[in-house]
């Protein structure tokens, strides 16, 4: 007789299972933004008063939308990544899409008397139009040619918005959005938390659709085009295309955002539409690190912040008491900015974000 050989199964150990890595893996990917989106959404219920970093208690309407007004350049500087991070395209233009979605909707429910959600469903049309447009057009050339010709676009729309024609942008004074056109429920002061709860939205909203194109198909094939586009073009794949599709998503993704600053300033402001306001998203994306997953994010809320509370730190009385030499440049936020940019540049290549990323291989090695 032959003896059969019986398998026992293995004996039940602390090893873990092949199928809980992937989940600790989307675990640490998913931890900390989840933890952080809680945080902010739970912020103006906060009577916390920090006097040194914001103008009141946190829960007080004037840090509500200066913390607002942060998260919606966040996102803005998500959307520009997506072109200069992710594409490799250098585009001075990009306020352009800005302008177009804050100023449609205005002058729709202002001028035009339409209803909320038909000015909304007009200018999501406009919003996906005029950047396949534009964007046909100017994506015919490369590199500096393609961020002057993007420059000269958005400069159109300063000029029409400043010559205020037909009386419909209010000309250097702006235009002011009409009370009876905004829901109540992001009308008035008393509703500032719900303004600010519309811009963690937004930049959720962007955050999410970001990370998931970046993961795609063309996501791929943008990363390539940033590294070798020749070398695209040789497979096949026809680079303009791709370009295109990202032209278009960032631009459109920034025309939702000029809806949702609209709402959160009460009106269209010429401020917009100036070729600072597209370098200031450069600068948000080298400052928080190019094409990594939150570098932009971090990089537009720090810029957003800093542009609007060093005004208030130059002319508070611990600047104030400082010698000349030294209170003439921090009364002037640009010259702060300026060089808190030199100094990343010079410093920190990588970003902010590059900073934590090599923090955490020292810490693993």
């Amino acid at each position: 007789m032959t003896r059969t050989a019986v398998r026992t199964p293995p004996a039940q150990t602390g090893t873990p299972t092949a199928s809980a890595a992937p989940r600790r893996r989307l675990l640490r990917r998913a931890g900390p933004p989840l933890a952080a989106l809680i945080v902010l959404a739970i912020l103006p219920y906060s009577t916390l008063d920090l006097p040194a970093l914001l103008p009141g208690p946190v829960n007080s309407p004037g840090s509500l939308q200066l913390l607002g007004v942060c998260l919606v350049f966040a996102g803005l500087a998500a959307t520009y990544d997506l072109l200069f991070g992710h594409t490799g395209l250098l585009s001075f233009g990009h306020a352009l899409y800005v302008v177009l979605g804050s100023y449609t909707v205005n002058i729709a429910v202002t001028k035009g008397e339409f209803t909320l959600p038909a000015a909304l469903a007009l200018t999501v049309l406009v919003g996906l139009v005029v950047p396949a447009l534009l964007g046909a057009l100017a994506l015919r050339v490369r590199g500096i040619a393609f961020a002057m010709v993007t420059l000269a676009m958005a400069q159109v729309a300063a000029i029409a918005v400043a010559s205020d024609p037909g009386r419909l942008t209010g000309g250097e004074e702006g235009l002011s959005l009409l009370p009876s056109a905004v829901p109540a429920f992001l009308a008035g002061i008393d509703n500032t938390a719900n303004l600010y709860w519309l811009a963690l939205a937004y930049l959720v909203l962007v955050a999410a659709a970001i990370a998931w194109l970046v993961d795609s198909e063309p996501g791929r094939v943008w990363a390539a085009i940033r590294e070798n586009e020749q070398r695209v073009a040789v497979l096949g794949l026809h680079p303009y295309r791709f370009q295109l599709l990202a032209f278009v998503l960032a631009s459109f993704l920034a025309a939702l955002g000029g809806m949702v600053h609209l709402f959160l300033m009460g009106g269209s402001s010429p401020g917009i539409t100036t070729s600072s306001f597209t370098l200031g998203f450069l600068l948000m994306v080298v400052l928080g690190g190019a094409g990594t997953r939150w570098g932009a994010i971090v990089g537009g809320v720090l810029y957003a912040y800093l542009d609007h509370r060093l005004g208030a730190l130059g002319t508070s009385e611990a600047v104030s008491g400082l010698p000349g030499w030294l209170r003439g440049p921090l009364s002037e936020p640009l010259f702060v900015l300026g060089a808190l940019f030199i100094a990343v540049v010079y410093f920190l290549p990588g970003g902010l974000t590059g900073v934590a990323g090599r923090l955490r291989r020292r810490a693993r090695a």
